[in-house]
């Protein structure tokens, strides 16, 4: 049985306080939900606290909130934050 938007949202709240919250409290900074798009699977979020305009703010985004969040809510295909510029990076070994 799937779940309905709200449930997923709801679902995404909860993985946000209890998985992001703390990791993102340690740098003073957080996230908050933006908007979930259930035809996509595309989370977008907001940084908040010392992570609007952080130069990692990309590699927390990519290598710390989208992993935690697929894993938490499986219906997430891809996090996306609000200010971040994803294009512009590149992990390491990528050409």
């Amino acid at each position: 049985m799937s779940r309905t938007t709200a449930e997923i949202e709801d679902a995404i709240k909860i993985a946000l306080s209890e998985r992001i919250a703390p990791m993102l409290a340690f740098h003073k900074g957080g996230a908050e939900f933006s908007s979930f798009d259930a035809e996509t699977g595309i989370l977008t979020i907001r940084f908040t606290g010392t992570c609007i305009g952080c130069p990692m703010s990309t590699l927390t985004l990519k290598s710390g909130v989208e992993q935690e969040m697929l894993e938490a809510v499986p219906e997430i295909q891809e996090v996306h934050a609000e200010g971040v510029e994803e294009e512009d990076f590149e992990f390491i070994g990528e050409e």
